[in-house]
């Protein structure tokens, strides 16, 4: 369509139908092509009614601005200009423009209303202001008063703090020279004002693109680095939240508000960008940086700077920093605690600097780039290796141990360079235990999967058992031990590929559960312990034991729930192999007769590894408290929570929410709120695993108990992203009986469900020919249709939707017609217009009404006659439709019978059927016949 008339018209229409999204298609189409300026301004004006609509303040604005410079007297284009100007908070522009639309039409009591009500809320506002103004100057009084009393100052901070996070009072705090009062703040070296201060800013800087940048700019990014440099933990974080703060409005992520016009002059942010990530690599490598500040900007870069979604094709943040910052996180990688020159770390730096290596080599979109990165990585560790000075080799080696932790394809590319595993081989081999200390964690991070460790399997093993015996020190020891245990596990689960003799691995085990209860040997060699155990728990001897052995499982969760996050991952795998909730091939018993004729190997099941076994083993963990450790894990805030650990904790959940009765269990210990991160960020399959367990909870659990407050809200995408036809059957059913459970409880509950766009998904699956599926989809409609909108949609033209619900009230399954049945129940009780839609959309319609009054379950039959007499109360017409049929007959029949308690209310809806006939005057009393 080529004509702007007729694609206005066609705009119109789609307004009038309240299709929003395509009437704005319509007016952007006819804007394109029109060439007529009075048409234009017309089609600016209806557009802005759209965005208005849509609660798009500030394009509703621009739109009536348009409209407005082709025709200044525009009273539409002023109304809709001031309504989106009070919404955007603008009072006295739209209190200017409302006062123009009076003028023109001085009897309009709309624009008189209007006028008076902005009149009053611009005197409110201006009160509040000069209020606001009084209290952050009595504030800042209080705080830089050092007289002041303890109590008071600490009220003035916490206060502060509030109103730098509300948006009228961070504008007032910047008004009032408030940046340079908060610098005055800080450098009053107070922890308790510091923090204050820096939270103020944060808040200030939230969601506000030029502030934020006028305030990196006043307090300079060399500052803000400071302060996160120092060595308390509080204060660097709160700093990080600052920086974070600051860049989200540079990215223009997370919540942007509108402030000022929609195409008001827009900063170049690139420039600050680089500079703030220029500062934070140079934090990596400064010794006056403590390992928390180091930690804090390691998890900035990790947040920041690899691309979030990978069709994004701008990976250039990524390559600067590989060029300008690589080799100084391989140098934070590189570092050795023991050392002396080693720099200021915390327990969890180097794997969190492991991370943001994988993150920036996953993040390289081609082999150039790829080339790049190893090249930069090659050249760096080769200038480390130096047979003469055994401390510098052994950084290159912590180099290539660090890389493996991160990416792993290229780790095992750089233990081909020349020299590296010669070096290895000969610090094994070393009198020093700080260079077998570096060589066994080198060997253990090397020998990760089996068809990669046949050099280490081959050559590691008589290493590793030689300092093993050797070594008097418990740190090496637990190493070697840890090598000893991944060796062991490299055939993974298949029990026919054990790589020691049998009862080799309970015995390594044994000793990994007894260090890892030990609390007299250091957290971070009690951590490789459960290294170990997360190797071996491969096998199903060692995770029956390990399960019965409570004392280990609890000195692991308490090791999870300390601040050392490193070992989130390992206690994770333990878990889920103790769950078995690993993905497992089918075996086809076709597939392994074939192999076995061929001699081909074929995996083999521990007998310890079928069901019952498992589900006592998940028993276990939930009486050892394995939820709250899990929970605790979710809630780590670090850059050490990946992906691949969220999808492991989220396959455990699934696994301990498999048997309905343990389900109270997990709610109880918090898994409920857990599950939640867990299903809206993390891998594919981790979001899928996590929104299934959620499912599980929603389908039997009480809603309010289970996910109280407004935590309920969340739960309902994860659930709707099951009802998909790629996910299985299971899930489509457990997620559809969520939703029935969600939908049955508030009006609040069921508008959440339609804004998720769950309704076309629903209706699909009560079509479906499983038999659980239409009876689980059509119950939860009969729950979504007391709903306003849903039942706007069954009213509207065009659609098959009550057609679909009658033929269901038809069906022979019983629980489908007693849903089906409540739904038109509900539908033609709130909606007159579909009593008589009901008749026209099927021929069988009152057949299928008949057959729904004589039910012989009580429930239908009630639900049956509550439609009959919502036809009959509806329309005279169609009342008489129904005496003329053998309904009359039916309504007779039931409300003749004598009074009968359990089926009263189904004889009261008879009479009152018989009742408004009477009234209509279509049937008389039997006495006056």
């Amino acid at each position: 369509m080529e004509d702007p008339i007729q694609l206005k018209e066609e705009g119109n229409k789609y307004f009038q139908a309240k299709d929003y999204e395509k009437a704005i298609q319509s007016y952007t189409q006819a804007i394109k092509l029109n060439k007529d300026k009075a048409l234009q301004a017309v089609l600016y004006r209806n557009r802005a009614a759209c965005f208005l609509k849509k609660e798009e303040h500030a394009k509703a604005a621009s739109d009536a601005s348009r409209a407005i410079d082709i025709n200044a007297s525009d009273i539409k284009a002023l109304y809709r200009r001031s309504q989106a100007l009070e919404k955007l908070g603008k009072l006295d522009q739209a209190f200017k423009d409302a006062q123009k639309c009076a003028t023109i039409e001085p009897r309009n009591k709309n624009f008189q209303e209007t006028l008076r009500r902005l009149g009053a809320n611009i005197q409110e506002k201006l009160h509040v202001q000069f209020s606001t103004d009084l209290r952050v100057q009595k504030m800042f009084e209080i705080l830089l008063d050092e007289n002041s009393e303890k109590e008071k100052r600490e009220k003035a901070a916490n206060n502060l703090v509030v109103l730098g996070r509300e948006e009228a009072g961070a504008e007032r705090i910047f008004q009032n020279n408030g940046v340079s009062l908060l610098l005055q703040l800080i450098e009053t070296k107070n922890p308790e004002l510091i923090l204050a201060a820096v939270r103020t800013l944060s808040g200030m800087c939230t969601a506000h693109k030029a502030r934020a940048t006028a305030i990196l700019h006043h307090l300079g990014i060399d500052s803000i680095c400071a302060w996160m440099s120092v060595n308390n933990k509080e204060i660097s974080l709160a700093v990080c939240n600052l920086l974070q703060s600051i860049t989200d409005c540079l990215l223009g992520q997370g919540k942007e508000e509108q402030h000022g016009k929609a195409e008001a002059v827009v900063l170049d942010t690139k420039k600050d960008l680089r500079m703030i990530t220029m500062r934070l690599l140079d934090m990596l490598v400064s010794k006056k940086v403590s390992g928390q500040g180091r930690d804090q900007a390691l998890n900035l870069l990790n947040k920041n700077i690899p691309r979030k979604d990978l069709k994004d094709l701008d990976n250039s943040r990524t390559t600067f920093v590989i060029d300008n910052g690589l080799k100084k996180i391989l140098k934070v990688v590189g570092q050795i605690p023991e050392l002396p020159d080693c720099l200021p770390l915390t327990e969890n730096t180097q794997l969190t600097a492991s991370v943001l290596l994988n993150k920036l080599y996953d993040d390289l979109r081609c082999d150039p780039e790829r080339d790049n990165y190893r090249l930069i990585c090659e050249d760096y560790i080769k200038s480390k290796i130096d047979p003469q000075d055994m401390d510098k080799t052994l950084h290159a080696i912590q180099m290539v141990s660090g890389v493996l932790q991160g990416p792993f394809d290229l780790g095992n590319k750089l233990l081909g360079m020349k020299g590296v595993m010669e070096m290895m081989v000969a610090l094994c081999g070393s009198e020093r235990e700080i260079d077998q200390l570096v060589a066994v964690e080198a060997l253990i991070h090397a020998s990760t999967k089996l068809s990669r460790a046949t050099f280490i399997i081959s050559n590691g093993v008589t290493l590793l058992k030689e300092i093993y015996k050797k070594t008097k020190n418990e740190k090496i020891k637990i190493r070697a031990l840890v090598g000893l245990c991944k060796l062991g596990s490299a055939g993974g689960t298949d029990y026919g590929l054990r790589q020691f003799a049998e009862g080799s691995m309970e015995k390594l085990a044994r000793q990994c559960r007894k260090w890892l209860c030990n609390t007299s040997i250091d957290t971070r060699t009690r951590k490789w312990a459960v290294e170990g155990l997360a190797y071996l728990t491969l096998d199903a001897d060692v995770k029956d034991d390990f399960v019965e052995d409570e004392p280990a499982l609890q000195a692991m969760f308490e090791l999870a729930k300390t601040s050392d996050k490193t070992i989130l991952y390992s206690v994770a795998s333990a878990l889920v192999n103790c769950t078995n909730s690993y993905d497992t091939k089918e075996v086809v018993p076709e597939l392994v007769q074939l192999a076995k004729f061929s001699k081909q190997h074929v995996p083999e099941e521990h007998p310890k590894d079928k069901k019952d076994f498992v589900v006592k083993r998940v028993k276990r963990l939930l009486k050892a408290g394995v939820v709250s450790a899990l929970a605790c894990m979710v809630n780590a805030d670090s850059a050490l929570l990946t992906d691949q650990s969220k999808e492991l904790m989220a396959r455990v959940f699934l696994a301990l929410c498999e048997d309905p009765k343990d389900r109270g269990t997990v709610v109880a210990q918090g898994g409920g709120k857990a599950l939640i991160p867990l299903a809206v960020e993390g891998t594919d399959v981790g979001k899928i695993k996590a929104s299934h367990a959620l499912a599980k909870i929603a389908a039997i659990s009480n809603p309010d108990i289970a996910f109280p407050g407004e935590r309920v809200y969340e739960v309902v995408r994860p659930l709707v992203s099951l009802l998909n036809t790629e996910r299985d059957g299971l899930q489509n059913y457990e997620a559809l009986l969520g939703l029935t459970n969600f939908s049955g409880r508030s009006d609040k509950l069921r508008t959440k469900i339609v804004k998720e766009k769950a309704l076309p998904d629903i209706e699909n699956y009560m079509f479906e020919n499983h038999d659980q599926l239409r009876q689980a989809a059509t119950e939860c409609m009969c729950n979504l249709v007391v709903n306003k909108e849903v039942q706007e949609r069954f009213v509207a033209d065009g659609n098959d939707r009550l057609k679909l619900v009658v033929l269901l009230c038809g069906e022979d399954d019983e629980k489908v017609q007693v849903a089906a049945a409540g739904a038109l129940a509900m539908l033609t009780a709130a909606q007159k217009k579909l009593c008589s839609k009901m008749t026209e959309v099927t021929t069988q319609w009152l057949e299928i009404l008949q057959r729904l009054c004589l039910h012989d379950n009580v429930e239908v039959q009630h639900r049956g006659l509550v439609i009959a007499f919502n036809l009959i109360s509806a329309d005279t017409e169609l009342a008489k439709k129904l005496v003329e049929s053998e309904l009359l007959e039916i309504l007779t029949y039931i409300g003749k019978k004598e009074d009968d308690p359990k089926k009263q209310h189904i004889i009261d809806v008879a009479r009152d059927c018989l009742t408004r006939c009477m009234d209509y005057g279509l049937i008389k009393p039997l006495s006056h016949a």
